[in-house]
This record gives structure tokens, sequence and C-alpha cells, in this order.
């Protein structure tokens, strides 16, 4: 790499780096610009982003529709309290958010972050039973291989013994966790489970047809529609978090909307604001908001993020809705969906590889446990894009406005170096 900026080599004496080993971990690339799908280095390097920044920024990067509503925000209100105090960006984002949602979602409780988002969610859960007398509902039900972020009510609901929260293990309520029912056998063993054990559990959480960094596993349809439905039959609120799923990435605007269910509480962040900065929301039912209603102040939700409701963030977020209204994201991800079939097909049958797998705007190469897909990072820079494996899988989740060529370039580059990779015997 040419010589790096000044605040580079200031700037990383003194950082902490998310995800990363800081004493054995190679040196982060420096970033000077976006524009689009693609990234630029500061020594002048482009890559095609193969991850959209975390499945974020939907339109691509510097969408112009997007920067025009941030900047007219900033100008009159960059950020006001929420406590007391609301604002049209604000309030426009809940009332256009229950019109796509699905079905009955009609209360909009805006956090700063997916994890918070995640949080909320099952702090809503836990106190809904409460204020209905139901003391004793104060556990939940997730799954493995299942992620729902890093905060510490959001790691003790997924998978405990994969991913990134081993360390915390004891710190955390420990949950009911199961595999995701594959047959019917499975699904009778969960029913009996819940049979058992609903009147401990507050509610059950998922992320719809895609658990994303617990490994990129899909699941179909009529298994969450399956989930869905024992849920309810056993009265336990059905918690769909579309922090990574929601927007388009599954192929449908929100992925719960393919196995038409209505979740009880929903969880948005990510690409709800387009990528451009942090948000999230959490939506009720109707009647979960009603249970906290009443002349007891304790029945009130007690939670409040300062930045709840950023006038910056809704802003961007609104804007954000408007491009899905006019633009054809849906028919857009089609087009990702169809090519990443057919270009990552000749992944199948080389060394090391266990599964293909396409859903939406989401590729997957997954490869054999002995692979060390981390190491591979450096490789994909080589090849001109930015593509983090990580676990045993290579995968692809860009701009839902990516152009055929740019994902051609992801794809060539995920075929180049699986075809390349040493498997050890």
């Amino acid at each position: 790499m040419a010589m790096s900026p000044a605040w580079f080599d200031e700037g990383m004496a003194h950082i902490w780096l998310p995800y990363a080993q800081m004493q054995t971990a190679p040196l982060s690339l420096p970033v000077v610009s976006t524009q689009g799908s693609t990234i630029t280095l500061a020594d002048g390097r482009v890559l095609v982003d193969g991850v959209a920044s975390w499945w974020t920024a939907a339109h691509g990067y510097n969408h112009p529709h997007i920067q025009e509503a941030v900047s007219k925000q900033l100008a009159v209100m960059p950020h006001v309290m929420f406590g007391g105090l609301v604002h049209e960006q604000a309030l426009t984002l809940a009332a256009r958010l229950c019109k796509i949602a699905p079905a009955g979602l009609s209360r909009v409780f805006f956090g700063d972050s997916g994890s918070v988002a995640v949080e909320i969610a099952l702090k809503i859960a836990l106190q809904y039973w409460r204020n209905k007398g139901k003391h004793h509902k104060d556990r939940f039900l997730c799954f493995s291989h299942g992620y729902h972020g890093d905060t510490l009510g959001a790691m003790a609901v997924s998978d405990p013994e994969r991913g990134l929260h081993k360390a915390f293990r004891t710190a955390v309520v420990k949950q009911f966790v199961v595999d995701i029912p594959s047959d019917e056998y499975a699904f009778e063993e969960l029913d009996s489970l819940l049979k058992g054990f609903h009147t401990q559990i507050a509610g059950m959480i998922i992320e719809p047809l895609v658990q994303g960094a617990g490994g990129m596993k899909f699941h179909s349809a009529d298994v969450l529609a399956e989930l869905h439905r024992l849920a309810k039959k056993h009265q336990i609120l059905f918690i769909a978090d579309e922090i990574a799923t929601g927007f388009g990435r599954t192929g449908s605007l929100f992925a719960c909307e393919e196995a038409g269910l209505a979740p009880d509480i929903f969880c948005l962040g990510k690409a709800l604001t387009g990528g451009a900065m942090t948000l999230g929301a959490t939506l009720v039912q109707e009647e979960i908001f009603a249970a906290f209603l009443s002349e007891d102040f304790d029945h009130a939700f007690m939670h409040g993020p300062t930045f709840m409701a950023n006038p910056l963030a809704c802003a961007a977020a609104n804007a954000s809705l408007d491009l899905f209204e006019r633009e054809p994201r849906l028919r857009q991800v089609e087009a990702i969906e169809a090519q990443m079939l057919k270009q990552l097909e000749p992944c199948r049958g080389m060394a090391g590889v266990v599964d293909v797998r396409v859903k939406g705007a989401i590729g997957v190469v997954q490869m054999e446990a002995g692979v060390d897909v981390m190491a591979l990072r450096p490789r994909f820079v080589e090849e001109g894009v930015w593509v983090r494996p990580f676990g045993d899988i290579i995968y692809l989740a860009p701009a839902l406005t990516i152009s055929a060529e740019e994902l051609a370039v992801l794809t060539g580059a995920v075929v180049k170096v699986v075809s390349g990779i040493s498997v050890p015997v």
C-alpha cells in the first residue's frame, strides 16, 4: 500500500476495532470516499463493495435523494429530544412504516440501532405480560445460529454456543435455544416443549427466512409460518427481527410477507435509512400497545434512548422509503438473484465447498469447517472487491442498485478465490 495519510497513522495508534484481535489483525484499509457500489481507498484503489457496509446501503452509497433530504434537515434541526417533544420527520416515518409493514403493526418505538431495536422488543414483550399479570413469563425461545445484536439482551437471545458471544455466556440470562425445525418430527418436539414451558416463555424471536451473522442459514416460508402458528397456539409473542432481512434483501420488501404472517413485534434497522446513518425501529400490534395504557404510571414503557427518532436519521429513512416507492428495487433484487444463481454455481463442484445458495440479494458459498475463510479477505482486496468472509462462509450482499457489470466482478472474484483454495486433507 502507498504511504498512508497522517490521520490514519495517528488514529490507528488509538482506535479499538470491532470483531478484531488487535494484536494480530492486519491493518485496516483507509477509505476516503464511497459512491454507488464502490469504495475508494486512500492509495487510489477502488473496490466493488460486496457487502453494502453490513447490508445497509440498499440504494448504494451517496444517493443524491437521501443526501438532499439529510442536508435540508441538517439546516433546520439536526436533533431534538423525543421526550415531551415530537417532530415531523419521526411522525411521518412512523405512519409510513405502519402502512408498509405486515398487517396490524400500528405503533412504532424508535431506537438508535438495530441491536437497541431488539432490546426494546424484548423489554416490550416482558412488560406486556407483566402488565397483564403474568410475571412468570420472563424467558424467550430463540434458535441455533441466531444473531440479534451485541448488547446484553440481544446476546441472550442469540446462539450462545456459536458465533461472537462465547465470552459473555455466563453474563446473560439463559433462554430456551432450539434448532429451527426442519421436519414434522422436529415440529412435534417443539410443540411439546412449548406446551410444557409456555407459562415461562414471553416471546419467540427469529430472523425470518435468513439467519444473517449466524452463518447465512436459510429456512423456508412454510417453516416460518409454522413457527408463527405454534407461537400463537401457546400464547407466546412472535418477534420478527428483520434488521438484516428487511427492505428487499430477501426478495420481498419484508421477509415475513413470504410466509403471509404478521408478527406481534417487528424489528427494523440496517437499511432503514438506506445505510446513511444509524436508526432502529420496533413496531407492535395495537393489542400490545394497549397493554401499556393505564392510570398506573408503572404500566408505561420506561425506555428512551437519548438520540431516538433523531431528525437527520428519520429524514434519511423517509428519503429511503421514497426510493423504494419510486424505483424498481424488488425487480433489481430479482435480477441480482438470477445473476448470482448462475455465476456462483461453478463454485459448487470445487474442493472444500459444502453448499452454494442464493436468496434474493444474498449469495453464499459455504466451505468445509477446516478452511480458514478469514484468511481469504486480503485475496479479495487483491481482486478489487470488498468481501468479508466469516465462519465457514463467503457471502455477497451487495447494494440493490449494483450494476450487472459490478456484480459480475464480485461473483468472478468469489469463483477465482474459491478455486484457488488449498483444502486440508
